[in-house]
């Protein structure tokens, strides 16, 4: 997966314990940068909603 361009979020600043998310062949691929051999994809559309989500606080109760 060299050829993907991994980004993390801001909020991750220096840590090595963060979500990273880039694209390839049309989907999202996403992983843990400490376990960046497992990687999961997904379509835009569905990682929008998970972003929309997120952004309204339907995820807030896991935390």
């Amino acid at each position: 997966m060299s050829e993907v361009k991994w980004k993390k979020s801001s909020f991750s600043g220096d840590r090595d314990e963060c979500v990273e998310a880039g694209e390839l062949d049309g989907k999202v691929v996403i992983r843990e940068s400490d376990d960046p051999e497992v990687v999961v994809s997904t379509t835009p559309a569905k990682w929008q909603a998970f972003i929309l989500g997120v952004k309204a606080g339907e995820f807030d109760h896991l935390i």
